[in-house]
């Protein structure tokens, strides 16, 4: 597994109030990266669903206050809260996770990695709008 980019942001709140927004992501949910369509199981932490045509795989673990996504073969992202002394700490990481073909990566991952840094301030503006408080992302 390597890790393709990292980006940074701060939300001006508790991380425990960030983490009840952000992990709140199955399809209806408050979180700005809620899934949508339909989960599969119904209820709990770990599910799939369809996005853009691929299968995703989310994993919400609450007590490390982050949510991971996977997708079919070589990504995978994680989101994490981390407590800041602004608040809380938003990390999220674009891995790569391909077991083979890992030269393709290169080339697939072009478009989600150059689309992650917009992604990510919308992550968090929706995450300052819903606690009502700053988010910014750091450089």
């Amino acid at each position: 597994m390597t890790e393709l980019l990292q980006l940074r942001g701060v939300v001006e709140a508790t991380p425990d109030e960030v983490a009840a927004v952000l992990l709140d992501a199955r399809p209806g949910g408050r979180s700005p990266i809620a899934a949508t369509g339909t989960a599969r199981p119904a209820k709990g932490d770990e599910f799939t669903v369809t996005r853009d045509g691929s299968t995703l795989t989310v994993v919400v673990d609450r007590a490390a206050r982050s949510i991971s996504q996977q997708g079919e073969w070589w990504y995978r992202g994680v989101t994490s809260v981390e407590l800041d002394e602004r608040g809380a700490l938003v990390v999220h990481r674009i891995l790569n996770i391909a077991t083979g073909n890992r030269w393709a990566v290169r080339f697939v991952s072009r478009g989600p990695i150059n689309s992650a840094p917009t992604s990510f301030a919308k992550l968090l503006g929706g995450l300052g709008e819903q606690l009502d408080c700053a988010a910014y992302p750091l450089d």
